[in-house]
């Protein structure tokens, strides 16, 4: 049985993990950390992680980007495993994550979702084919109003894997507006749309000479993602100090 902390307990994700984790056999939450300590589900809620006494084997963040910086300091101190699910970290912020995973194990993902992540695997492939045959690469992300970050952590994610397989020669372009000239070449392009209750749309768009590859993912629940953060946990537990990724856990699946 995985004993989790739940970072961020009563936020949208967080009640979905929890749901979620009361019908697993193989994981439990102990407790629960939130700005807002109301107890919406059966474990004891503490607004502080200093003040959680429950001991955990792992740590499941979908918190606030602002929370991270303690949540690490947390970690390393306590030595206990961290599944980071937040999204819109500085720059600083992702290379304290990097120091961390040195003392610590901490698994981080743009997005948590089987699907999401077999998608940077083929935009991947498929930049190398099209990227050098002329194909411009444009990606489209959607979301609720209430997101915070624009553009997505994973629509990021799918900028880096292009960017990656085309040997980081490109750059990436969020807005056109203040441009008066044609598109270059060596850019990708990243637009984002907030509205309605849409949990998660993505698009990679190759545009070619008279023809148009799309490859996409379309999420119609946000319970794909407390699937995926519940597996990353149970297969970071007793993990030793690293940066772990969802590819990772989808190794270990197969």
């Amino acid at each position: 049985m995985i004993k989790i902390i739940m970072h961020g307990c009563n936020g949208a994700m967080g009640q979905v993990i929890s749901q979620l984790a009361a019908g697993m056999e193989d994981v439990r939450i102990v407790a629960g950390i939130d700005v807002n300590p109301v107890r919406k589900n059966e474990y004891p809620v503490y607004d502080s992680l200093e003040d959680c006494r429950e001991k955990a084997d792992v740590i499941v963040d979908f918190a606030a980007a602002a929370a991270v910086d303690h949540l690490l300091d947390y970690c390393v101190e306590r030595q206990i495993p961290l599944v980071l699910c937040t999204t819109g970290l500085t720059e600083a912020q992702i290379a304290k994550v990097q120091d961390s995973a040195g003392k610590v194990a901490i698994l981080r993902s743009a997005n948590m979702s089987l699907g999401v992540n077999l998608l940077l695997k083929l935009v991947k492939d498929a930049a190398r084919v099209l990227a050098g045959a002329g194909f411009d690469m444009e990606i489209v992300e959607k979301h609720h109003n209430r997101k915070l970050d624009a553009p997505s952590g994973t629509a990021l994610a799918l900028a880096d894997s292009l960017n990656e397989a085309l040997e980081q020669e490109y750059h990436y372009e969020y807005d056109r507006s203040k441009r008066h000239m044609k598109r270059d070449p060596k850019e990708i392009g990243i637009s984002s749309v907030r509205g309605g209750t849409i949990v998660g749309d993505h698009d990679v768009i190759f545009a070619g000479q008279d023809e148009v590859v799309t490859i996409s993912h379309t999420a119609y629940s946000r319970a794909i993602f407390g699937k995926g953060a519940l597996q990353a946990a149970v297969f970071l537990a007793g993990k030793p100090a690293g940066l772990y990724t969802m590819a990772d856990v989808i190794e270990t699946a197969v």
